[in-house]
């Protein structure tokens, strides 16, 4: 721990105030994990005396001495993992994660992650998220592509935090479905919880201990034999939401082993999926279309935690997806 601690007095308008709310809002480059850590540490003092996160401020002209803590040590490793970067400034960034990597490390995934290649490129990074997760303020399924925001500090991780928890974030994505919806347009509005049998997987489920409201409104982009592209808005951030949401209704994310059943698309699958025998009748029926699940997150808009402007973020269709679609366009039936 640092050898000299911060030392701050209190005002009128502190009184009652909580040790750890009041810690907060005078260090608010730092993450309240790290200083509820240096409270537990007993790295906290009200006129000489120790005390807990929960002691509130009795009178104005309280001397309050406050030793902050390291940041953990333990992170992911840097690796020179090149990165697309789609908007960045002082206190954020976004970037436009590819299909296959892993947000940050877990079991299984040690190397190669979102984190990694964030701690490579940029000097610093918010702490508020852990350890292993640093600047990370939400994430994506590994083989979902598309933007993803990242906090440099940890005053910007906990104001994008609030508007996330707020719901006042605004995410579009598209994505290739098997099968045609029923409707042009539609909000699916299902509880999903822990899957009963499959530890991987979500499930629909209501009145269960686990479960959570979740809703996804849709649209559809464009119709294909077979196929289409639907833009999916979730109201809500729950896990597996938008593929379990649009499996719900008969019409899987492409290519989503969990919901869909399989992860691979060949022409050959095409070709029957639409009956169209002579669908790109120069190329071998083995040639494969798609081998990840085909979801983007396409749209991110949200408000600037510093500077309270909007900000709205997209992140170009990756060329797999453009191929496949480029591919359906010529059986589109016209008119």
């Amino acid at each position: 721990m640092a050898d000299k601690p911060l030392s701050f007095e209190t005002s009128d308008e502190e009184i009652g105030q909580r040790l750890d709310a009041f810690l907060a809002a005078h260090i608010s480059e730092t993450s309240r994990v790290r200083i509820r850590r240096g409270i537990d540490d007993a790295g906290a003092k009200v006129d000489g005396t120790v005390r807990k996160a929960s002691y509130r401020i009795r009178t104005a002209g309280q001397c309050v001495e406050f030793i902050l803590p390291p940041p953990p040590a333990a992170g992911p490793k840097p690796e020179p993992i090149s990165l697309s970067i789609l908007y960045e400034d002082d206190v954020l960034a976004v970037v436009d994660k590819p299909s296959g990597m892993v947000v940050h490390p877990a079991k299984g995934h040690w190397s190669g992650t979102l984190a990694s290649a964030l701690v490579h490129h940029f000097e610093k990074l918010s702490e508020h998220g852990g350890a292993t997760r640093p600047g990370i303020v939400h994430r994506l399924d590994r083989d979902t592509s598309g933007a993803i925001i990242i906090a440099k500090t940890d005053l910007a991780h906990q104001r994008l935090a609030d508007q996330f928890r707020a719901r006042t974030v605004q995410k579009e994505y598209l994505a290739i479905i098997a099968g045609n919806p029923d409707r042009d347009r539609d909000l699916i509005d299902h509880p999903i919880g822990d899957h009963p049998t499959h530890r991987e997987k979500k499930a629909l489920r209501s009145g269960h201990t686990s479960s959570r409201d979740a809703q996804t409104f849709y649209e559809v982009e464009e119709r294909f034999p077979g196929y289409a592209l639907v833009k999916a808005l979730p109201k809500t951030g729950r896990t597996h939401q938008i593929r379990l949401h649009l499996a719900s209704v008969r019409c899987p994310v492409l290519c989503d082993k969990l919901y869909a059943g399989h992860s691979r698309l060949t022409l050959a699958d095409c070709r029957t999926r639409t009956r169209s025998p002579q669908l790109a009748k120069d190329l071998d029926a083995d040639t494969i279309l798609l081998e990840r699940q085909a979801l983007h997150a396409h749209r991110v808009s949200f408000t600037h935690p510093i500077s309270g402007e909007p900000i709205e973020i997209s992140a170009p269709i990756p060329n797999d997806m453009q191929e496949l679609l480029l591919l359906l366009r010529q059986i589109r039936p016209r008119g």
